[in-house]
């Protein structure tokens, strides 16, 4: 992997020394407690709202009203590092990733003014009201056929790989213009893709998935090729239209880089904010029968969950130049860590943040989807994918409940939330 400030995954340098003055810790997103419940740990930090992780070699800020802050200043606090390993690579990752035509270029999430703002200004436009009209009979369609599978396979059964799994996959597929008779190879090269940037895979891992990114960059690269002479009604031929028309504007590397980077961004991610809505709504059997007897209520039900458990639960960020957070001074390079778990449960911005109520007035502050320049692009796809999900689901399986007793286990990385399994029954 040829490394430069442009390049869409940049190794880390090495780590610069705490913050004069800062409180260090061991804190850390894959220690056992907080995998199983990093709201608990993190209410035990709420009198140190900024702190240094001595294991992630990251500032952690968790009030709300710091990260709001620095989201808001996107020149004091760059967004370089967010697709970024955590950890070193592995030398046999390198040698995968050293492939000369590996070179997917930083396009959104991890793009800096003023280029953000020209990328993302093209990029919006694929998620208009037309598409999203476009794709939402697609969505209730996979929707009722994944309901027959898991019906199907008969109780109790796996939701994750039979409804959570699939239906962001073959959506985003469906939204940038892969066709259908790949969606198996494709789900697979996807499968491990936030291990790599938030998580800490052995070395054996980082390999394996440094293959399925190569192997998935290639086809991305070839579906966009095929789409120059043959454009369909999809978002990567209308990102080849703006760049046909003004080059400059939108280049062809950065045409292929938005395919590569926004099919994960819309797969994985979903699918445990799919996964985290069962687990909020059929633990609490109440509310659960609430969205069964009057499906109006199923968008405020989300954006409870979202704030609640969201599928991301922190965002990095790091300071371009000198600055100061909540008092404490921050040199420039220092990685941080933005708390949107600590953020979304702060007493004083939501009343009783344990509770978990889909009739929550203020739900909609959470900041899972971010603020600013880099609000989530696909924010309004992800809610329309669970709205229809859950509408389908409440209709097909009201009886529809978690297995008693089972232990949830989460996808150890520093930023997304989610099972890897969901053992899920129903009535006959």
């Amino acid at each position: 992997m040829t490394q430069t400030e442009a390049s869409y995954h940049r190794v880390p340098d090495e780590v610069p020394p705490p913050p004069s003055g800062c409180p260090v810790t061991g804190f850390t997103p894959f220690a056992p407690d907080y995998l199983a419940d990093p709201y608990a740990v993190l209410d035990g930090l709420r009198d140190t709202p900024v702190f240094y992780s001595s294991e992630l070699g990251y500032l952690v800020v968790t009030r709300m009203e710091d990260v709001s802050e620095i989201f808001l200043d996107p020149v004091t606090f760059g967004s370089q590092n967010v697709q970024d390993p955590v950890f070193p690579l592995s030398d046999a990752a390198h040698a995968v990733l050293a492939a000369p035509d590996f070179n997917p270029v930083a396009v959104m999430s991890n793009r800096q003014p003023p280029d953000h703002g020209r990328i993302r200004n093209h990029t919006k436009q694929g998620f208009s009201n037309r598409r999203m009209r476009m794709l939402a009979p697609y969505i209730r369609r996979r929707s009722h056929a994944l309901a027959d599978a898991l019906l199907a396979a008969g109780s109790p059964a796996d939701f994750v790989p039979l409804f959570a799994h699939p239906l962001p996959g073959e959506t985003i597929f469906r939204f940038i213009g892969f066709p259908e008779s790949d969606d198996e190879k494709l789900k697979e090269w996807c499968s491990d893709r936030l291990a790599f940037s938030w998580g800490k895979p052995t070395e054996a891992e980082q390999a394996e998935i440094a293959r399925k990114m190569l192997a998935y960059w290639r086809y991305c690269r070839s579906v966009v090729a095929a789409k120059v002479d043959d454009p369909g009604d999809d978002f990567a031929s209308e990102l080849l239209a703006v760049h046909e028309a003004d080059p400059d504007e939108l280049t062809y590397r950065e045409v292929e880089s938005i395919v590569y980077g926004l099919s994960f961004a819309g797969h994985e991610i979903v699918s445990h904010f799919l996964s985290n809505s069962l687990i909020c709504l059929l633990s609490r059997r109440d509310q659960w029968d609430q969205l069964c007897a009057d499906p109006s209520l199923v968008p405020a039900a989300l954006e409870e969950v979202l704030r609640f458990e969201s599928p991301q639960t922190s965002w990095r960020r790091v300071a371009n130049v000198d600055t100061e957070v909540a008092g404490v001074h921050v040199p420039a390079g220092t990685n941080i860590f933005m708390s949107l778990a600590a953020a979304n449960h702060q007493p004083d911005c939501f009343d009783d943040p344990g509770d978990f109520d889909i009739h929550r007035p203020n739900a909609r502050n959470h900041i899972s989807f971010g603020k600013g320049i880099h609000f989530c692009l696909g924010a309004r796809l992800a809610r329309l994918e669970a709205t229809v999900a859950l509408e389908v689901l409440t209709e097909r399986i009201p009886s529809l409940r978690l297995v008693e007793g089972q232990s949830l286990e989460r996808f150890a990385n520093i930023t997304f939330r989610g099972p890897r399994e969901l053992l899920v029954a129903w009535d006959a």
